[in-house]
């Protein structure tokens, strides 16, 4: 696709994180000055301190991975790699799912989870590139937390491991519902947030359930009408509340990832200057020559080439500095991706 060829660049794939560090706030920080268009190494992500202000009000996003990856069993025994994005109804029966090798089912076929005979599906046809199961009785969490697995990213080409279980989490996780890790997050340790405490800063929650969406390539649709999957979101009063009187006090509102950038410009009201309360469906997709009114800071990892959290991290910045950063990091040997390293981006 033409449009994004701006946005494409040659990744190494001895520079894609394919498991994370020892420790968590070990990663290595590239902190970018938008005013100043000019960029450093902090080096590690925990130097943040240096850069934090009293009052700084960071906003996560406390999202939990569910072990929504199930490998599903025919009664002749063929394996079906699937993921299961969401329910389709709220009875939590029928589901729609990533199902591989699905052109291999017939209308009724019935799948079981590998070892887990007594949970039972049936194929119900394809919805799009899609599919959808269901079950006879509904499927919650903690029926995942049975018989399924972490989603780790595919383009880490490898099999999940009990640590991903633990270090695919962020430590505030606390919601169920995610298929991915808002990874901006994963940086972070209680130590290292007790420490940002200390010198004045807020931490504030929103939710916003990541969708596989996150990892698909972007269509021209997409970038015609500007618009991405749906995800959904919640934002508690008490955080608004926060939001608002930091606002209004000056103070710096800092966005813990792209996913909880998507929230607070979902629900900002560019009219008022305020932050609203509740639960929706966002489908925004920001890029280059959007006014991101809604945070002055944002904490991200390192993002595909040609995707829409790239564009995102650009509409926050400017392209040029953001892809002046990124031919830094990648001459650098920064790590990519979910558990590479991190970038501090603030505009004042």
């Amino acid at each position: 696709m033409d449009f994004l060829q701006e946005y494409d660049f040659h990744l190494p794939d001895e520079q894609i994180a394919k498991f994370p560090l020892e420790n968590r706030d070990e990663s290595r920080l590239l902190v970018v000055d938008i005013g100043q268009s000019k960029y450093w190494e902090a080096p590690l992500f925990r130097d943040i301190q240096a850069l934090v202000r009293p009052g700084d009000v960071f906003v996560y996003n406390e999202t939990k991975v569910s072990s929504r990856r199930v490998y599903l069993q025919t009664e002749s025994g063929r394996i079906h790699e699937s993921i299961f994005l969401e329910p389709v109804d709220p009875s939590e029966q029928s589901w729609l799912c990533i199902l591989k090798n699905r052109a291999k089912l017939k209308l009724g076929d019935k799948l079981f989870p590998v070892g887990f005979k007594s949970y039972q599906f049936s194929y119900q046809g394809p919805n799009e590139e899609l599919s959808i199961l269901f079950s006879e009785s509904s499927i919650s969490d903690s029926d995942f937390g049975i018989f399924g697995n972490i989603p780790i990213p595919p383009y880490l080409k490898r099999n999940v491991t009990e640590e991903d279980k633990i270090r695919y989490q962020t430590i505030f996780a606390n919601r169920s519902g995610s298929v991915a890790a808002p990874t901006a997050g994963l940086h972070f340790t209680e130590e290292l947030k007790g420490n940002l405490y200390k010198m004045g800063a807020e931490f504030v929650p929103v939710e916003l359930q990541i969708g596989y969406g996150t990892f698909r390539p972007l269509t021209s649709e997409q970038w015609a009408t500007k618009t991405l999957h749906k995800e959904k979101y919640f934002v508690p009063e008490s955080t608004a509340s926060k939001l608002n009187g930091a606002r209004k006090e000056g103070r710096r509102i800092i966005a813990v990832g792209t996913t909880t950038l998507r929230v607070l410009e979902t629900v900002f009201d560019s009219q008022l200057k305020k932050y609203k309360v509740g639960s929706s469906q966002t489908d925004i997709f920001l890029s280059p020559g959007d006014n991101i009114q809604s945070v002055q800071g944002l904490i991200t990892n390192f993002h595909l080439p040609k995707s829409s959290l790239l564009l995102l991290v650009s509409a926050f910045a400017n392209t040029q500095l953001v892809l002046d950063a990124y031919r830094y990091a990648l001459q650098n040997g920064f790590r990519f991706y979910s558990y590479g390293d991190s970038m501090f981006l603030f505009q004042k």
